[in-house]
């Protein structure tokens, strides 16, 4: 019987398979230097070893995230410039965070030429919870403006400084929303883009520093 999938056997189960990857000789992967061919091979893979043994429903293009059910993203990057990209939904996204959690890897890859295999040495893995994923200096920037007693009009200026992608209807909803209910600050460094460009540099010096986001191995 395979057993139900939670946030914590998740993060178990992503340590245990950062430890077997690191000593996994992968021939697929020999001379492979396209950072998002690796990270579909490593999330495909990791995808796969949860399956054996656990019953949970894989995410798809219309939910856009891999296990939907947990509301679990998993980025794959490498060590030397940990970012990726995830789909833009909103401005707010960047406020109030993406909506989902993260479970990232961070890779660092190795080829053996004799034995013409590729190898992953995960040299990070960290569960970012979605309320940490907003943009950091934007939170930081609207929870400063927030003790200093900001109000509609200081926000709506600020969000037009920062070159959110919002209308003005959209800037003043956003607005209203941060006055009614402050966001979280967030640890994640999000470019504006036709999708949001994620940049993890932040998250991973700060993790178990900082409640959310937490070093799993």
């Amino acid at each position: 019987m395979k057993s139900e999938l939670t946030i914590e056997s998740i993060k178990n189960e992503a340590a245990k398979f950062a430890g077997m990857e690191d000593s996994h000789d992968e021939p697929a992967l020999y001379g492979v230097t396209d950072g998002k061919a690796i990270g579909t091979y490593l999330e495909r893979h990791f995808l796969d070893y949860l399956s054996e043994n656990y019953h949970y429903q894989q995410g798809n293009s219309a939910s856009g995230i891999d296990v939907p059910e947990l509301e679990i993203d998993i980025k794959t990057t490498s060590i030397k410039q940990p970012q990726s990209s995830c789909p833009f939904k909103s401005a707010a996204q960047k406020i109030f965070g993406l909506g989902y959690h993260l479970l990232v890897f961070v890779y660092e890859k190795f080829d053996d030429h004799e034995s013409k295999t590729g190898k992953l040495n995960i040299r990070y893995t960290i569960f970012v919870e979605k309320e940490r994923t907003a943009d950091f200096q934007t939170t930081k920037g609207l929870l400063d403006i927030l003790e200093r007693n900001a109000n509609k009009d200081d926000l709506i200026a600020f969000i037009a400084e920062r070159n959110l992608p919002v209308d003005e209807i959209g800037a003043d909803l956003l607005a209203e929303r941060i006055l009614e209910s402050p966001p979280r600050q967030g640890y994640l460094t999000i470019s504006n883009a036709l999708q949001w460009r994620l940049q993890y540099s932040r998250v991973i010096q700060q993790a178990d520093l900082i409640s959310g986001i937490t070093r799993i191995r």
